[in-house]
């Protein structure tokens, strides 16, 4: 096709929304054996266990391409993972699907893989975006946390005081939740905010510090829980026969919250469709190492 009739084929297709489909393209391709590694925590469950099954079922759409998951998961967020991200850069892997906890640990990690051995590295749920990692599949942190304060703002009285519960600061995607309603909250509100805990994604951890938390602040009105641990955040309210007084705003939609907001102990939550991450990360990579599409 010359490059006229190519140029008019492509507006045509940009007119009508036209996009390929990456399946009955990959068909033409024939077996390529492509190996994806993946490492993400397996606790909390209710955001995790969507994220898992979202890689699986995109994974298994290209068997046909003999693609293969190598699955080897840490703990939480904030175990350490390097010896388990350094034995997945040595199985032989093409590209690596990574939640990093801690940026510092995995920077250097990334650009092993990205820089020495050609591995791309593609980040869920949370950044390292000062590494060299191929891209990052996630809400954009900042305007998660500054829409939260919006809505905390509209729950709450004026001049209220909130408190917010978070996973670990040095993640990317907590510390900028925090941030962005830190930014946004006060001016809103004409409120404060009384205290920042980090629960360290660790339910009993959580419940224990949040009911300290409702011990030392009698008059608090709003908790904001960035990470997807509300459960012991509701229970540690209820607990102290809280829940008409302090209004939750969460992150994220799984079954074993709907009491909560049935009750009305969550107000509201941000979801962040941890299922369509997972896809989409196997689907930029299959596309990647077949199309070398950047």
């Amino acid at each position: 096709v010359n490059e006229k009739t190519r140029q008019r084929i492509l507006q045509i297709a940009e007119q009508h929304g036209y996009t390929p489909n990456l399946t009955a393209r990959a068909l033409s391709f024939g077996r390529k054996n492509i190996k994806i590694g993946v490492c993400i925590p397996r606790e909390i469950r209710y955001f995790y266990d969507q994220l898992r099954s979202g890689i699986f079922d995109e994974a298994r759409r290209f068997e046909h391409l003999g693609l293969d998951v190598v699955y080897r998961p840490v703990r939480t967020l904030g175990s350490k993972a390097s010896k388990t991200i350094s034995g997945l850069l040595d199985s032989g892997i093409q590209a690596l699907i990574l939640t990093p906890g801690n940026p510092d640990e995995a920077a250097p990690l990334i650009e092993v893989a990205e820089k020495k051995k050609n591995i791309r590295v593609v980040c869920v749920a949370t950044d390292d975006s000062q590494s060299c990692r191929s891209t990052s599949i996630s809400v954009d942190p900042r305007l998660n946390g500054m829409m939260a304060a919006e809505l905390m703002a509209k729950f709450v009285q004026p001049g209220a005081q909130v408190a917010i519960v978070t996973g670990m600061l040095a993640t990317e995607d907590n510390g900028k939740k925090v941030a962005g309603f830190s930014e946004v909250f006060p001016p809103e509100s004409k409120g404060s905010i009384v205290q920042v805990i980090e629960g360290h994604e660790d339910e009993l951890e959580t419940v224990q510090k949040c009911s300290r938390l409702l011990r030392g602040h009698p008059d608090l009105a709003g908790i904001y829980v960035s990470t997807v641990n509300c459960i012991p955040v509701c229970r540690a309210i209820e607990a102290q026969k809280r829940s008409k007084q302090i209004k939750v705003v969460a992150t994220d939609l799984f079954a074993e919250a709907v009491p909560f907001f049935l009750n009305g102990t969550l107000a509201a939550s941000l979801y962040q469709n941890p299922y369509r991450q997972g896809q989409t990360a196997v689907r930029l990579i299959v596309d990647s190492i077949l199309h070398g599409a950047p």
